[in-house]
């Protein structure tokens, strides 16, 4: 793809998030995300694959079908309030439906199934785009919807989404798949809190940005695709193999790494709002989510020990990237847990 093309493309992106994120009118926030599906597309479909193919097709189909629900919706409620200004869906069928269509789009479950196939069609690089970067849009017609969306049905899916995050990921040796499933788990965790602590989502939007961000640019350092790649990558980078294990377990929400502070309040906050279920389940799927967690990382330093090779030049020839970024997220991945009582 021409330099061109992946600028205009990546513009669209910024653009397409931008006009959602700042618009009071529901026709407006169509056009930023119909933007955004339109730009990612060509990204997904870029390596002229069968397997790309088939994900730019799951992709386009999923965000569209949602995008035409969140206008079905838009248009529900206008026409019982006479306004089309997103803070004020008053409508009980027209906020229901406006739910289900932003959890299509984020890949919330049910509606999950198309996130792990389409990322396992993609390159590494678009996965990373479609785990973070297309997240925004969506979660901003959250944020500025909060105090409408049905609790009950928002905290379902929570449940569901978690519980689906950890177990589903047990079985999984593909990376990309790997981070799917703890792409839907960590949405759960959002979902829960969406209602009933705005903040606390900010904050678990922010800093599972950040931690999915530092282990795609590691997985993309160390060429990983599959646990196999993982456990052999040691032998040529030990010290990044190292911090993508801590990564790991900050994703997973092991204290005392970053991972943990979101957790922590979530829970908290649920327990003192009565929500004793919902925290109780929530908590349990954390342990299946770290299980795989602590799996991966296993793997990926099992090899770390005395391991090394004669041979002149290495084996595997890493791709270059700018790591400014990930320079700027891994710290923050890491070292934030100690700032959580100023938070709070």
């Amino acid at each position: 793809m021409s330099p061109t093309t992946t600028t205009i493309l990546i513009s669209s992106l910024a653009t397409g998030t931008i006009i959602t994120a700042s618009s009071h009118h529901w026709l407006m926030a169509w056009v930023g995300l119909e933007m955004n599906t339109l730009a990612i597309i060509p990204m997904i479909s870029k390596q002229h694959h069968p397997r790309a193919t088939e994900a730019a097709t799951k992709y386009f189909l999923t965000q569209a079908a949602a995008s035409a629900t969140i206008l079905f919706s838009s248009t529900t409620n206008a026409w019982q309030t006479g306004t089309w200004d997103i803070m004020n869906m008053t409508n009980p069928t027209a906020n229901m439906l406006l739910t289900m269509a932003i959890a299509m789009k984020l890949g919330l479950a049910p509606m999950h199934f198309w996130l792990p196939e389409v990322l396992q069609g993609s390159t590494i690089e678009t996965a990373l785009i479609i785990t973070t970067w297309q997240k925004l849009a969506p979660m901003a017609l959250i944020f500025m919807t909060s105090n409408t969306l049905p609790t009950t049905a928002l905290l379902t899916m929570a449940m569901i989404s978690t519980l689906l995050g950890g177990w589903a990921g047990l079985n999984q040796t593909q990376t990309r798949k790997i981070m799917a499933y703890s792409s839907i788990a960590h949405l759960g965790w959002m979902a829960a809190i969406t209602t009933i602590m705005p903040n606390i989502l900010t904050l678990n939007l922010v800093l599972y940005l950040t931690m999915t961000t530092s282990m795609f640019y590691m997985l993309i350092l160390l060429n990983s695709k599959n646990i196999k790649d993982m456990a052999t990558s040691s032998t040529t980078s030990p010290t990044t193999t190292t911090l993508a294990m801590l990564t790991l377990l900050s994703l997973g929400g092991l204290p005392p790494l970053t991972g943990f502070m979101p957790k922590w309040l979530i829970i908290e906050e649920l327990t003192t709002q009565n929500f004793t279920t919902t925290a109780t389940i929530l908590t349990l799927s954390a342990l299946l989510s770290l299980f795989f967690y602590l799996r991966l990382s296993y793997s990926s330093t099992i090899t770390l020990a005395p391991n090394t090779t004669t041979t002149k030049h290495k084996w595997r020839f890493k791709p270059t990237i700018n790591t400014t970024l990930l320079t700027t997220t891994l710290p923050m991945s890491l070292l934030m847990l100690p700032i959580t009582p100023m938070i709070c």
